[in-house]
C-alpha cells in the first residue's frame, strides 16, 4: 500500500488541524497508525486505528485532543487535532501494517511495526 499524509500547516496555540492519510491499494487489509518526529528527537507514536472494528489507540500525550477516524470508502484515515500545544509541533507520519503480518495488524507504538509509510507532513504551533 502506499500513502500519503496531507493537511499540516502553521497553526497557533490552541487551534485545529485535521491532517489526511490517503491509502492506494488493499488499504481496508491494513491498521493505520500515525507518528510524529520532533527536531532533535526520535519518532514517537501519536495514535492508530485498527482494520478490525474498535475504538483507536492514543498516546497519554494526545489523549483527549487528537481524534482519530478512518473511512475505507475513501481510502482515507483522519487525524483531528483539537488544542494544540507548542509541543505537538513535528513532522507527522502515517504508517500502515497488514493484517496479515506476524502481528496480525495490531496497532503497535513501535516504529520497526509498520512496513509501509507515507512521506510525512509537517506541523508547526506557534506562541
Amino acid at each position: 500500500v502506499q500513502l500519503q499524509a496531507s493537511g499540516g500547516g502553521l497553526v497557533q496555540a490552541g487551534a485545529s488541524l485535521r491532517l489526511s492519510c490517503r491509502g492506494f491499494g488493499a488499504f481496508s487489509t491494513y491498521s493505520i497508525a500515525w507518528f510524529r518526529q520532533a527536531p532533535g528527537r526520535e519518532r514517537e507514536f501519536v495514535g492508530g486505528v485498527s482494520w478490525t472494528p474498535g475504538s483507536p489507540l492514543y498516546a497519554d500525550s494526545v489523549k483527549g485532543r487528537f481524534t482519530i477516524t478512518r473511512d475505507n470508502a475513501e481510502n482515507t484515515v483522519y487525524l483531528q487535532m483539537n488544542s494544540l500545544k507548542l509541543e505537538d509541533t513535528g513532522i507527522y507520519y502515517c504508517a500502515a501494517v497488514h493484517r496479515r503480518s506476524s502481528t496480525g495488524g495490531t496497532i503497535s507504538r513501535q516504529v520497526g511495526e509498520y512496513d509501509y509509510w507515507g512521506q510525512g507532513t509537517q506541523v508547526t504551533v506557534s506562541s
